[in-house]
C-alpha cells in the first residue's frame, strides 16, 4: 500500500479505500479520536480508534508528540469540520512522547516561549504555516527569476571587503585568540591568518554579483548575510537570507520595472498557492487584533495587504518630492511624528514611508533619487551632484521593503566617491576593473527575504519567520 500525505487525504474524492499515513499525535480524546498531523498541511485528519478492540498499554501510549503508523478505511466523516476521517485497523507507535515533559502541548503558548523550543515550534499550527510559506516564497523566488532569463549565482559567504562600508562584520580567523601573532606596531598581524588577510562574513553579495552580471548579462544571488549589529529589536538579525537581482544594460527606470513586477509575482504565486495558511495566519491576525486599541489596529487584513500590493501600480516619487510632502503634513506639523522633518537630507524612518503609503498615496511607492550622503558609495551619482539614483519600495504596514541603485559606471566618479569614504582601491581594485573593462550602465536591488516571509505571514517579530534566529546574546540550536 503507498503511504499517503494528510494533505492528498484530506481532497481525496474516493471514499472507502484502505489507506496508510504516517505523522504526529495533534490531540487524542475520549481513548478514540486522533488528530493526525505529518506537516503537509495545516489541517489534521481524523483518526477513529476502535477503543474496545485496543489494548490499554497501546491506548496510554497514544500521547500529543508521538509518532505513529496508521493503516486503515478511508469514510465520509460523520463529524463536522473535516471530509473524510480515517477508520483505524491498525495502529504502530512509531516514537513515544512523554506526556508531562512534552512542551507543545495543546493549549496556547506564547512566542517566547516557542522560541526556547525552536526545535519543535512547527508543531504549532502557526510556525507550520509561517515555514511552509517561507518554503514556498522561496520557490517563487527562484521560478520568477528562472522565468525571465537569469542565472542564479553563489557568492561567497566569506569576504574580505564591506560592501556597505557599514563596519559592522563578523570576522573570520583561525589565529589564538590568547595570543595572536602581532606587527611590529602591536597590531593582529592577518597576514598570518588563514586567508593572509583580514576576512569577514559577508553583509551582502552585490559587488561579486555586479562582475557575473556584466559577463552573463542577468543574474542573481539568494543566500545568507550577516550583520554584527547589536541590535535588539523585532525587525533585525545577525543571519538573514537575501535576494540580490544585478542586470547589465538596465537603468534606474528598468531596476523599478524589474523590482514591482518580481514583488506581484511571488506575492500572486502565494495568494494562489498557499490559501489554507494564509488563510489560518489571517485568522489569527484578526483574533490578535482583537486585543489591541481601536487606534494601533490594522485596517487591512493579512490578505488584503498582499493584494493592495499586487493589485495597485506602484506610485514613484522623488525623496525631494517625498519631503515636501512630509514636511507639511499634519502628523508633521502636529509633531506627531517621532522623527520630526525639517529639512531635505533627512533619512527617512518607518513612520514617515508608512505614512507616505498607507494615509497619502494609498498604493506601495517607490522612492527614488536620494541624497549622495546617505546611500552607499556604489550608487551612480545624478547630474545634480548631490542626490544618487537610488531607489526605495516602501509596503504598507512594514515601511522599506527593497533597496536598489543604478550602479556608478563611471571609473572616475567611482574613484572619487571611494577616496571621500577612505575606501582604499587595492580593496577593490576587481570592482574598478568592470568600469576599465567594458564598462556599462547596470542596476540592481535587494530584499532582506525574513522581511518580506514577515509581510506574506503577518508575524510582527522576525525571530519568528527564520527557523533559528541568530540575535545578539542567542545562538542557540
Amino acid at each position: 500500500m503507498t503511504l499517503s500525505t494528510v494533505s492528498d487525504l484530506l481532497i481525496q474524492e474516493t471514499k472507502q479505500v484502505d489507506v496508510e499515513v504516517k505523522g504526529w499525535v495533534r490531540t487524542f480524546r475520549a481513548n478514540r479520536f486522533l488528530a493526525l498531523n505529518d506537516g503537509s498541511t495545516i489541517h489534521n485528519i481524523q483518526c477513529v480508534i476502535d477503543f474496545e478492540s485496543t489494548s490499554e498499554a497501546l491506548l496510554k501510549r497514544i500521547n500529543t508528540g508521538a509518532a505513529v503508523h496508521i493503516k486503515g478505511l478511508l469514510v465520509e466523516s460523520q463529524g463536522k469540520g473535516q471530509t473524510v476521517e480515517i477508520q483505524v485497523s491498525d495502529l504502530i507507535i512509531l516514537g513515544d512522547a512523554d506526556a508531562e515533559s512534552y512542551p507543545i502541548q495543546p493549549k496556547k503558548h506564547s512566542f517566547e516561549f516557542l522560541r526556547e523550543n525552536a526545535h519543535l515550534r512547527t508543531r504549532t499550527n502557526t510556525f507550520s504555516a509561517v515555514m511552509r510559506l517561507r518554503s514556498k516564497l522561496s520557490f517563487a523566488i527562484h521560478n520568477y527569476f528562472n522565468e525571465n532569463g537569469f542565472y542564479y549565482m553563489h557568492t561567497p559567504i566569506i569576504t574580505g571587503s564591506d560592501a556597505e562600508g557599514a563596519g559592522e562584520m563578523f570576522r573570520v580567523s583561525t589565529l589564538d585568540p590568547k595570543s595572536p601573532p602581532l606587527t611590529e606596531a602591536g597590531e593582529v598581524d592577518y597576514a598570518e591568518d588563514f586567508f593572509g588577510k583580514e576576512s569577514n562574513l559577508t553583509v551582502s553579495g552585490q559587488l561579486e554579483a555586479e562582475t557575473y552580471a556584466m559577463s552573463l548579462g542577468k543574474v542573481y544571488t539568494f543566500g545568507p548575510t550577516f550583520r554584527a549589529e547589536n541590535s535588539n529589536t523585532s525587525r533585525h538579525l545577525a543571519e538573514f537570507w537575501m535576494i540580490e537581482p544585478e542586470v547589465a544594460f538596465m537603468d534606474l527606470a528598468g531596476n523599478m520595472d524589474l523590482a514591482e513586477d518580481f514583488l506581484k509575482y511571488v506575492l500572486n504565486y502565494i495568494l494562489e498557492h498557499c490559501k489554507d495558511d494564509l488563510e489560518f495566519l489571517e485568522q489569527r491576525l484578526i483574533q490578535e487584533e482583537k486585543s489591541k486599541p481601536q487606534a494601533e489596529r490594522s485596517e487591512m487584513s493579512l490578505t488584503d495587504k498582499l493584494r493592495f500590493v499586487s493589485e495597485n501600480n506602484f506610485k514613484r516619487v522623488t525623496y525631494t518630492e517625498a519631503i515636501d510632502i512630509l514636511r507639511n503634513s499634519k502628523p508633521n506639523k502636529k509633531k506627531k511624528f517621532k522623527y520630526i522633518i525639517d529639512e531635505w537630507g533627512a533619512d527617512l524612518q518607518s513612520e514617515h514611508e508608512r505614512f507616505l503609503v498607507e494615509k497619502h498615496f494609498k498604493c506601495p511607492v517607490i522612492l527614488f533619487d536620494y541624497p549622495a550622503n546617505i546611500k552607499a558609495f556604489y550608487m551612480r551619482l545624478n547630474e545634480d551632484g548631490k542626490t544618487v539614483r537610488a531607489m526605495d519600495i516602501l509596503f504598507p504596514g512594514i515601511g522599506e521593503i527593497v533597496g536598489g541603485s543604478q550602479r556608478e559606471e563611471r571609473l572616475e566618479v567611482l574613484k572619487e566617491k571611494m577616496a571621500a569614504l577612505d575606501i582604499p582601491e587595492e580593496e577593490l581594485w576587481w570592482y574598478l576593473d568592470l568600469r576599465k573593462y567594458g564598462t556599462a550602465v547596470h542596476s540592481g536591488f535587494g530584499l532582506g527575504f525574513e522581511r518580506l516571509v514577515m509581510f506574506v505571514t503577518g508575524m510582527s517579530n522576525i525571530r519568528d519567520v527564520i527557523p533559528y534566529p541568530r540575535t545578539p546574546q542567542n545562538a542557540e540550536f
